[in-house]
């Protein structure tokens, strides 16, 4: 395998933004933006918020969270410096996910398991580059394709954690797989969370986000006493479950391997039983593929076929089901949750 230039991997560094950016459409952002760039960004307060959007080209509510929060204060100081990082702008011109031949811009960052390329060398620098910087927070804001409430997502349960999340909302998502999120990387060196903001073009997705980072421009500090029990609900991530890669699947296609239920994504954040029917398969191979937060196989602990039918084997809830069938290849189908209580000692 040849060499990667690291000279070709080192990430774009700005002090001041594009002129245009303010008023620009997503789709047309390479334009200012071609490739993934962070603007450093003076504030009232030194210690930075670092929020990241667009690691995924189709999901826009962080630009548009972002661009909001920018014409809010133009013309006038920040209340805390702000370091805006901006991904993948290539894949939002198609609003696509990532292009054929790129990685997923969210499984690029330090712990990913992915081989060495030029994303995951810009990705460990740029948070060489934040870590120096000396970060308050970091936010990462996603869209989901499947009909999910808007929730924040975790990587280790410290305080200052939950506090981050709960500012978002009540409803927390402990995750520790897939590995190399932008999340888990920065939550070695600073509180960080995952915002999902329900699906893309939503107004209130856009406003909820806005929000929550202007309420991160002005929090001085996280509170000294723990989350209180009864003000999150708090989840943990267990299972994600992907398509075997040789299965044909669909929505509406009778001659698929995989006939998924075209109304799986109403299961999203609902507690499921044993016996919950995901579809039906008349292959003899199981068609689903279970794996645990260290990526080992768990498929029979969560799923079995009877009968022709793909059930679920015990009590669990689901999140981030979706119909889109191509994202369900670039992805996953879904991931699989249990509820975590809240340790008020954190």
């Amino acid at each position: 395998m040849p060499q990667i230039s690291r000279a070709n991997c080192i990430p774009k560094q700005f002090d001041s933004l594009p002129n245009g950016l303010l008023d620009i459409s997503v789709n047309n952002l390479r334009t200012l933006i071609p490739e993934p760039t962070l603007f450093h960004l003076p504030g009232k307060r030194p210690e930075t918020l670092f929020v990241s959007v667009l690691l995924h080209g189709n999901e826009s509510t962080g630009f548009l969270a972002v661009q909001k929060l920018l014409q809010k204060y133009h013309g006038q100081s920040l209340p805390r410096g702000l370091t805006l990082f901006f991904g993948n702008t290539q894949a939002a011109r198609f609003n696509l996910r990532r292009l054929d031949g790129q990685p997923d811009f969210n499984r690029i960052w330090p712990g990913t398991a992915l081989p060495e390329s030029p994303e995951t060398i810009w990705a460990a620098q740029i948070c060489q580059i934040m870590r120096e910087r000396k970060v308050f927070a970091s936010v990462d804001v996603h869209n989901n394709t499947g009909l999910n409430p808007h929730y924040a997502c975790i990587n280790k349960l410290g305080k200052d954690f939950l506090h981050l999340g709960a500012l978002f909302g009540r409803l927390l998502v402990y995750f520790t797989h897939p590995k190399g999120t932008q999340s888990s990387a920065f939550g070695e060196f600073c509180p960080a969370v995952t915002l999902e903001c329900g699906r893309p073009g939503q107004p209130h997705g856009t406003e909820h986000a806005f929000q929550f980072l202007d309420s991160c421009l002005h929090l001085h500090e996280f509170p000294a006493q723990p989350v209180a029990k009864q003000d999150v609900d708090l989840y943990h991530t267990v299972a994600q479950v992907t398509v075997a890669d040789e299965i044909s699947y669909s929505f509406s296609d009778a001659t698929a391997d995989l006939r998924l239920d075209p109304e799986l994504e109403s299961l999203n954040f609902t507690e499921i039983s044993a016996g919950t029917v995901l579809g039906t398969s008349d292959s003899e191979q199981m068609p689903l593929i279970a794996r645990d937060n260290d990526g080992k196989p768990v498929t029979e602990q969560f799923l079995t076929v009877t009968d022709g039918q793909v059930q679920i084997t015990r009590q669990t809830m689901p999140s981030m089901l979706t119909l889109d069938e191509r994202v369900i290849r670039q992805d996953c189908l879904c991931y699989l949750m249990e509820r975590l209580a809240v340790e008020t000692g954190i």
